[in-house]
């Protein structure tokens, strides 16, 4: 899908959110099981980042997905998001996207949805910017307004992130403010010391 840049940074100011797919979008979709049957899931440190730029932006980060992962609650545990923030095992996304825009209480329009694949295009419709890594689908990259130049599980996240504060004039301040050495971030929580949180 096609736009002029100022229809871009248009769609991009008005994002007040970001809801990203998992498989695809947060990991390169790979599934490594065990012999027990468990699985394990690879994300990006880089998304993470990322994720936790736009959270101190004052932009919370939602999760929608159509598995349930185990692996996936602890990496959002440690990346802070909140638990009413995450869909899993949504049968349909567009339905999933507006009971998450409920929740936090804006309209889809200003939201950026990334997902990878065709469950997630009705989503991709709804939201008023929508985005795909660069290994999405056809299908899904041709009804996209970002098509990132990164895979999923790659650094796809952090692009949109990127494309969002740029178009709030606030990615040059932040690279400066990492370059003086002036930044702080809080790190992703080591899971013993969530546990003992939790306890």
């Amino acid at each position: 899908m096609s736009l002029s840049r100022e229809e871009l940074l248009a769609r991009a100011r008005a994002v007040r959110a970001i809801v990203l797919d998992v498989d695809g979008v947060l990991t390169d979709s790979s599934l490594f099981y065990g012999p027990r049957g468990e699985y394990l899931k690879a994300f990006s440190a880089r998304d993470g980042f990322a994720i936790k730029l736009a959270q101190g932006e004052g932009i919370p980060v939602a999760i929608l997905s159509g598995r349930v992962s185990a692996p996936l609650r602890s990496r959002l545990a440690a990346l802070d998001i909140d638990e009413r923030l995450v869909i899993q095992g949504s049968s349909e996304k567009g339905a999933g996207l507006r009971e998450l825009c409920e929740r936090m209480g804006i309209g889809s329009d200003a939201v950026a949805f990334m997902g990878d694949d065709l469950p997630d295009l009705p989503a991709l419709a709804a939201a008023g910017l929508s985005a795909c890594p660069s290994d999405a689908v056809p299908d899904v990259r041709q009804r996209c307004h970002v098509v990132c130049s990164a895979a999923g599980g790659g650094g796809a996240v952090r692009e949109l992130v990127e494309v969002v504060l740029t178009a709030r004039g606030r990615w040059q301040e932040i690279i400066e403010s990492w370059g003086s050495g002036r930044a702080t971030l809080t790190q992703d929580k080591p899971l013993d010391a969530r546990r003992r949180h939790e306890r």
